[in-house]
């Protein structure tokens, strides 16, 4: 298996240019000083609308202080950062550990600029509903910022300086404050793709089982890239599988009645055999689904929410998808290209392989009795281990590390 990890670390930098979701903002820098340019009034980096999947993503739902997310958001108590809170609550302190995060690292920088001066919020959690609907100020995941001098001649450099901290999103909004704003954290825990336990596959045996009951060995329904037709493909192992994790989840309901529940980084099957992230998607658009194990159709979206939802599994199969509610969707998140994913993951495969005719030759050897076949396919369907698998781990952590969260495309 040493090969693999090397492989790992290969893979992750030959594709790290697509790797779109990643915390922290890595260790990659420009050798020497480089000159800041400063943004430009209603400029914002990244060049795409906030609630894009390579900027802030999507929203997640309003937090109040009676929803369970509550406690997850965190106090800011720098002595670096001015917080004006006009409220009186201390509101404006909350904010998600990101957001903080990256915060902080532009208050120092912001000192290191200009001598005397802080970094101000002037809005951050906001909890009375003074914003769009869709704002991410409802999850803790947004400030808006100035000087403690209230220079405006500062502001294009401080957008710039917050770009360079690492938040995701950066909009010099108006002549008086900048605003900016992060991913969620769910986005960013890991491997980043996963669907429900209580979602459900078709195995090769014809019976329903959800995937908190489906084991690596089984044969379930799923689609082969290059012929576009139904096949039963075997479970390999999960690349994630964690029955007690908490996460967000978006929840389609399509025109047929069927639903889906995945998470935003998630690649969908499109009917033009194209895929896309789920959190990309919008009502109307269209999907593929299975009719029957031998035939595809398309079917639109009638709506989508955000849904905390306990439990995320993630299988991956030979062909690198899977038919999960009878819809089409990929076994890959975060790399925005299926066949590129599916050719990173190529080791496991091959090891799968070798590992499956390893135990077939010992069988020979030894000359079984009938059902020894079976004690090794129950061997293999044995719960597979918690967590994200170490493989993709360390294939994800690999290109996260080696680009700023700023140049994430």
């Amino acid at each position: 298996m040493r090969w693999c990890a090397v492989s790992a670390v290969i893979l992750g930098l030959m594709v790290q240019g697509t790797f779109a979701c990643g915390p922290g903002r890595g260790f990659s820098r420009r050798i020497g000083p480089r000159k800041l340019t400063p943004l430009v009034f209603k400029q914002h980096v990244p060049n795409v609308p906030e609630h894009t999947i390579t900027a802030s993503g999507v929203t997640q739902g309003r937090i109040d202080r009676n929803d369970s997310r509550f406690k997850d958001l965190e106090p800011n108590y720098s002595q670096d950062i001015d917080f004006i809170d006009l409220e009186g609550t201390g509101a404006d302190r909350l904010m998600t550990m990101r957001c903080k995060e990256k915060l902080n690292t532009l208050a120092i920088s912001v000192m290191n600029q200009w001598p005397g001066t802080k970094l101000t919020v002037t809005e951050g959690w906001d909890e009375e509903g003074v914003h769009a609907p869709d704002s991410l100020h409802y999850e803790g995941r947004a400030v808006d910022i100035r000087t403690s001098d209230k220079d405006k001649s500062k502001l294009g450099m401080l957008a710039r300086l917050a770009v360079e901290a690492g938040f995701d999103w950066v909009y010099y909004e108006s002549k008086t404050n900048i605003h900016c704003s992060v991913k969620s954290e769910s986005s960013q825990g890991g491997y980043g793709g996963c669907f429900t336990g209580d979602s459900t596959v078709l195995t090769s045996t014809g019976a329903r089982l959800p995937l908190s009951d489906l084991r690596a060995g089984e044969k379930i329904l799923a689609q082969d890239p290059t012929t576009k037709k139904l096949v039963f493909s075997e479970v390999i192992l999960f690349l994630d599988y964690n029955p007690t994790q908490k996460r967000q989840f978006l929840h389609f309901i399509l025109k047929s009645g069927r639903t889906l529940t995945i998470t935003p980084y998630h690649l969908m099957t499109l009917k033009d055999g194209r895929t896309v992230y789920a959190g990309t998607l919008k009502p109307g658009d269209k999907v593929l689904i299975s009719i029957d194990k031998d035939t595809t159709s398309e079917d639109s979206i009638n709506s989508i929410t955000s849904v905390l939802r306990t439990g995320v599994y993630a299988p991956l199969t030979k062909v690198g998808t899977v038919v999960i509610n009878d819809v089409v969707a990929s076994c890959y998140a975060t790399v925005d290209s299926q066949r590129l994913a599916h050719w990173a993951f190529l080791p496991l495969r091959l090891v799968w392989n070798i590992k499956r005719g390893l135990y077939r030759f010992w069988v020979l050897l030894q000359k079984p009795v009938n059902g020894w076949y079976q004690q090794i396919d129950e061997i293999n369907r044995q719960s597979p281990p918690e967590g994200i698998h170490w493989y993709a781990k360390t294939l994800y952590a690999t290109a996260n590390y080696l680009i700023p969260s700023h140049l994430h495309v």
